[in-house]
């Protein structure tokens, strides 16, 4: 599993930063407190949150984990639940109708799913700047 180690400590349990006292490393020990960005607590601590397209994605891709979207959530625009994507700058909003579960994790993972399909539609603006860019 990636990210279970670190220095000066071996994390075995996705828990175990909420679990323990925080003082894991070496360095937190001798220091006496805790270094919060030594792990990510946006990391999905129990992949049964996943959506079923996610799943595939990653099995497709031959990945482990989706650390490369471990930073999209759900957000709002102007009162309507939407995605934040970087790659534009702005807004992708969910689609009218849709009914968003009540936990959070699970509304992150529809944001990823969402982003992702939306950044490899044909609607995307990145797929406009490719067709009249790409030297090939």
């Amino acid at each position: 599993m990636a990210g279970t180690s670190y220095k000066g400590s071996e994390i075995n349990d996705v828990d175990a930063f909420i679990k323990g006292d925080g003082l894991d490393s070496d360095r937190e020990k001798e220091i006496g407190q805790h270094i919060g960005y030594r792990y990510d607590v946006n990391l999905v601590p129990d992949y049964k949150h996943i959506t079923p397209y996610l799943t595939t994605y990653m099995e497709v891709m031959g990945w482990d984990d989706l650390n490369w979207l471990e930073d999209i959530h759900m957000g709002y625009e102007d009162g309507r639940p939407a995605v934040f994507d970087r790659n534009i700058n702005g807004w992708v909003s969910i689609p009218e109708g849709t009914e968003l579960p009540e936990s959070q994790q699970d509304r992150d993972m529809i944001a990823r799913e969402l982003l992702l399909k939306f950044q490899m539609s044909p609607n995307h603006p990145l797929g406009q700047l490719r067709d009249a860019y790409r030297k090939f």
